[in-house]
């Protein structure tokens, strides 16, 4: 394309959804109501494992990774996309658009790392329950959780930064947040680094965790099923269906959004899906891990009864 074309942009207009203005407020109010049960859901989640010390575990506190993550992922473009719904001029400035993208996409594929590593360490507990405690360490935990986020974010800046650099034709995306497939479409010149990187980065980040989520669940599956006792089988599984739960609803709609056959034209099931993707699976998780958990169960009823039982002394 020539380079005539080229636009300075200083701000994106965000205008996902909005061939639909009688629904603005209807999906105001969905979207906030979800955004508070993200917060209120997620941060129970996060105090009540730090308060028990019985879910002082490796699995609670990869789970209050993935409730601080979801908090973080959400409110990375959730409120400006809230904002864009009461808004005539849905627009955000070039700053924050890469900083949008770099939060979503580095906390995305964070999340897609760390539920790798959540199914580990249910093959640890499961398959080695005898060495669990010596393998899965505190140290390890840590450094597992802290190489999730670093590769996670170094990913995202990576390619927040070729994109970003690129020349657009112009600044209108369609889409309801600085979605990186939605801005590719904007550019210019030639985008083959870009779609190389990422489809890289879709086998790092997408396929590898879910074919080592696959092959941990079929070792754990076979372990299950060699437990002689019907309640022993029961209790091995349900430390792993909440899990299980999670990954299904995160992977069907990622795999959807990012290895599917792409389009030039924004499709309004694009926006639903990122919408679910962001927004619905993030909502689900601390509503999942309460009600397939005992553990979780039972420390939000003790934490809640000692609250208030001490409030009526």
């Amino acid at each position: 394309m020539d380079k005539r074309n080229y636009t300075a942009v200083t701000e994106f207009l965000l205008i996902g959804l909005s061939q639909y203005p009688h629904l603005q407020m209807l999906l105001y109010v969905i979207c906030l109501v979800m955004y508070l049960v993200i917060l209120l859901g997620n941060s129970i989640l996060i105090i009540i494992s730090i308060l028990d010390p019985k879910l002082h575990t490796p699995m609670y506190f990869f789970l209050g990774n993935l409730s601080f993550l979801d908090i973080c992922y959400t409110s990375a473009s959730l409120p400006q996309i809230l904002v864009n719904f009461m808004s005539e001029k849905k627009s955000i400035s070039f700053t924050r658009c890469a900083l949008q993208m770099f939060m979503s996409l580095g906390l995305g594929s964070t999340e897609c790392l760390l539920l790798a590593v959540m199914a580990y360490d249910r093959y640890v507990a499961i398959c080695n329950p005898l060495r669990y405690t010596i393998i899965m360490n505190k140290k390890l935990c840590m450094q597992m959780a802290a190489w999730t986020w670093i590769i996670g974010c170094l990913n995202s800046l990576a390619q927040t930064i070729l994109a970003m650099i690129m020349p657009f034709c112009g600044n209108i995306i369609e889409h309801i947040s600085c979605e990186i497939l939605a801005l590719l479409k904007l550019i210019c010149i030639d985008i083959s680094l870009n779609v190389f990187i990422m489809t890289i980065a879709s086998i790092v980040f997408l396929i590898t965790p879910l074919l080592l989520i696959f092959f941990s669940y079929v070792f754990i599956l076979s372990t299950i099923l060699r437990i002689n006792s019907r309640e022993g089988r029961k209790k091995a599984f349900s430390t792993c269906s909440a899990h299980l739960t999670v990954v299904i609803l995160f992977y069907g709609s990622a795999l959807f959004m990012y290895m599917k056959p792409k389009s030039k034209e924004s499709k309004t099931s694009d926006e639903i899906i990122a919408l679910s993707y962001g927004v619905v699976t993030p909502m689900l998780n601390p509503i999942i891990y309460s009600l397939r958990n005992k553990d979780v169960k039972g420390a939000m009823e003790k934490i809640l009864f000692r609250n208030l039982f001490f409030r009526k002394i």
